[in-house]
C-alpha cells in the first residue's frame, strides 16, 4: 500500500459536442447487465447531487439485456436529466463511455460504476482539485488514506498485483497507483479531447486515458477513495485478462509517440 506523500431497445446514439455546458456536472454509469442495481445508484446519484444544488446530468451507457435500459428510461420519463444509451450485444465499458463523452453537457465530465462501487459522495474529494485546474481528478484505492470496505478474494488482488507490474512495463505510467479504480473526473473540454483519441473498448480503456492525459502533458491527481467489491462473479478471468494484455499492447503500440514525446514531463499529484 502506497502513501500520498510517497507518491439495443434503446439504441445508441452519436452528436456533435455541445459547444456550450448546460449543467454543471454529467456522470457516466457504464453498466452491463445491471438491471437490479442501476435504480439505487441513480436514485443515490440524484439525491447527491440536488442536495448540493448542483445542476446535473445522469447518462446510463448500458449493453445487455436484462432491462437495465428499460429501467433507466423509465426513470428517465420523469426526470430528463436521465438519459440512456447502449445496446443488447456487449460492446465494452469503454466504448460506452466514449459515446457518452460525445453526449455529454456537463461543465465537469465523470464516470462512476452503475454497481456504486464508490459512493457518489466521494466526489466531493474530487471537485477541489478540478476547481484548482488540474485536468484528470481520479479515485485511488492504492494509498494509505484509501478506504476498502470490503476487499477482492485474494486471487484478484494477487492478478491486479501482476497486472499492474505487466502494465507499467510496457506503457510506463510511474507513480500512477491504481490506473482500473472507475471513478474519474475531468473538465468537459479534457474529456471531449481524450476520449476523442481513445479506441479501446475493453477495460483497458483507463489505461489508454491515463497515457494519453500524460502524452498531452495533463496534470493527474490521484485522490484516496472509499471503494467497496461488489462481489461479481460474472468477470471472465482466463478469456478476460487474455484480451487486457491484447488492449495494453495495442495501447502501447497506438500511442508510442505521446509516450516518448512527454516521459517524464508530466505531473503526476498525490492527495
Amino acid at each position: 500500500m502506497r502513501t500520498p506523500e510517497s507518491l439495443g431497445t434503446v439504441p445508441s446514439t452519436a452528436a456533435t459536442p455541445p459547444q456550450k455546458e448546460a449543467c454543471d456536472i454529467t456522470l457516466i454509469l457504464p453498466a452491463f447487465n445491471e438491471a437490479e442495481r442501476i435504480a439505487a445508484t441513480i436514485s443515490e446519484v440524484k439525491s447527491y447531487f440536488e442536495g448540493r444544488g448542483l445542476r446535473y446530468e445522469i447518462i446510463v451507457a448500458a449493453d445487455g439485456e436484462d432491462g437495465t435500459r428499460e429501467v433507466a428510461a423509465e426513470l428517465g420519463r420523469s426526470n430528463p436529466a436521465i438519459r440512456v444509451i447502449g445496446w443488447p450485444e456487449r460492446r465494452g465499458k469503454g466504448r460506452g463511455i466514449r459515446e457518452a463523452v460525445q453526449l455529454a453537457r456537463g461543465a465537469i465530465i465523470g464516470y462512476a460504476d452503475a454497481d456504486n462501487k464508490v459512493p457518489i459522495s466521494e466526489y466531493g474529494k474530487l471537485e477541489e482539485w478540478l476547481r484548482q485546474g488540474f485536468e484528470v481528478v481520479i479515485g485511488s484505492r492504492g494509498f494509505r488514506d484509501s478506504v476498502i470496505e470490503r476487499r477482492q478474494p485474494w486471487f484478484r488482488r494477487l492478478g491486479s498485483a501482476g497486472f499492474s507490474v505487466f502494465m507499467h512495463t510496457l506503457v510506463g505510467l510511474p507513480g500512477i497507483v491504481d490506473t482500473q479504480c472507475g471513478f474519474k473526473f475531468f473538465p468537459a473540454a479534457v474529456a471531449r479531447e481524450l476520449f476523442r483519441r481513445q479506441q479501446v473498448d475493453g477495460y483497458m480503456f483507463d489505461v489508454e486515458i491515463l497515457v494519453i492525459a500524460r502524452g498531452l502533458g495533463f496534470r493527474i491527481r490521484q485522490v484516496p477513495i472509499r471503494w467497496r467489491d461488489d462481489a461479481d462473479s460474472r468477470l471472465e478471468l482466463l478469456r478476460g485478462n487474455l484480451r487486457n494484455v491484447r488492449d495494453i499492447l495495442r495501447i502501447r503500440r497506438m500511442h508510442a509517440s505521446l509516450r516518448k514525446a512527454r516521459s517524464g514531463s508530466c505531473l503526476t499529484a498525490t492527495y
